[in-house]
């Protein structure tokens, strides 16, 4: 694969990527990859859809801090070895690794984590239903943050249907009966988290004049970092190393972090941000559904229905006006390490 041509930090999945003027120079030719981009799409949703199964397996014999440490790790050796394989470098700049210090923290250690501990005491169904809510949030901080971001009116209805979903799926007229506060909460400060780290990553990463697999590469290692000074202050070393949940930690972190990222920045440079993020949609489909026929959680009808209208919600706060006159406008692509 090919760098793109305007390499920042990671987005999180479901939030619009920033634009700027000029239109880009027209791209080298590139060699077709072997896998036709839907294929990789599929299996973008799958490993994603995946994560917060693979999260409850791991959390049943590790505390959610050894789960984190143990993705972040896994994760950063794939991509080690992808950017050994591409011989692309670290970034150089001081300034550069200081950024990315901070976003690996609000895209990776605290989100992370968070959903780690939320998933000692909710359903991993639950967990990536409140993960799908990423871009309603986004969409309300950057009204606030970002200046370029007008609101409309179908992106204003959007933000209202996603929350009226996100209280369905939380059963509100029952007055959040059998619902657990606080794993719940944690799961939503999750999700809270991406876009906050992806507009951060948007005022300070864009044109750092680095590759976006080595930006990346370098945030999964910070946040590896960040959780191994973390976990001698609230872990111990297992007794004990088990079979399930080690191999669900390794596979979270391989594939969902590792390999997923590298799925999904060759999507980005082959059908562009818009398509590629649409796998924001699919994951808490193919979560519940993993959470329901593997674990066995149950599930009540105002969940699914919930999430329909928190993707629905979604959806329209990611929609543009067309516009009829001007330039074509660049889109800076970006990698996206910041989900699951």
């Amino acid at each position: 694969m090919s760098t793109p041509p305007a390499p920042a930090a990671s987005a999180a999945p479901g939030t619009r990527l920033p634009s700027v003027t000029p239109a880009p120079a027209p791209a080298p030719p590139t060699r077709r990859p072997a896998l036709d981009w839907r294929v990789r799409f599929a299996a973008l949703s799958l490993i994603w859809g995946f994560s917060f199964l693979l999260i409850k397996v791991g959390t049943d014999g590790y505390a959610p801090f050894q789960v984190t440490f143990g993705r972040l790790l896994s994760g950063t050796a794939v991509l080690a070895v992808a950017m050994a394989v591409r011989r692309d470098r670290l970034p150089r700049s001081g300034r550069t690794w200081g950024h990315l210090f901070v976003a690996a923290f609000f895209l990776n250690a605290l989100p992370f984590s968070l959903f780690a501990y939320a998933e000692l005491t909710i359903p991993s169904t639950l967990a990536g239903i409140c993960n799908a809510t990423s871009p309603l949030w986004g969409m309300a901080l950057s009204l606030v943050a970002l200046s370029e971001d007008r609101p409309t009116r179908r992106r204003v209805a959007g933000l209202g249907l996603g929350f009226i979903g996100v209280l369905t799926v939380l059963g509100a007229w029952q007055g959040f009966s059998g619902l657990d506060v606080t794993g719940t909460t944690m799961a939503l400060l999750a999700s809270l988290s991406y876009p906050v780290g992806w507009i951060y990553v948007r005022r300070t990463l864009a044109g750092t004049g680095s590759s976006t697999l080595a930006l990346t590469g370098s945030q999964l290692l910070l946040g590896t970092v960040q959780l191994a000074v973390v976990l001698p202050v609230f872990t111990s070393v297992p007794a004990h190393v088990p079979l399930l949940p080690t191999l669900a930690v390794v596979a979270l972190g391989a594939l969902g972090t590792g390999l997923a990222v590298l799925l999904q920045y060759g999507l980005v440079q082959e059908v562009g941000p818009t398509t590629a993020q649409m796998v924001t949609y699919f994951i808490p489909v193919i979560a519940t559904a993993a959470g329901v026929t593997l674990l066995g959680e149950e599930l009540s009808w105002n969940t699914p229905v919930g999430a329909l209208v928190v993707l629905a919600g979604a959806a329209l706060t990611q929609s543009r006006a067309r516009s009829s006159s001007g330039p074509p406008r660049r889109v800076i692509r970006a990698s996206p390490l910041s989900r699951n």
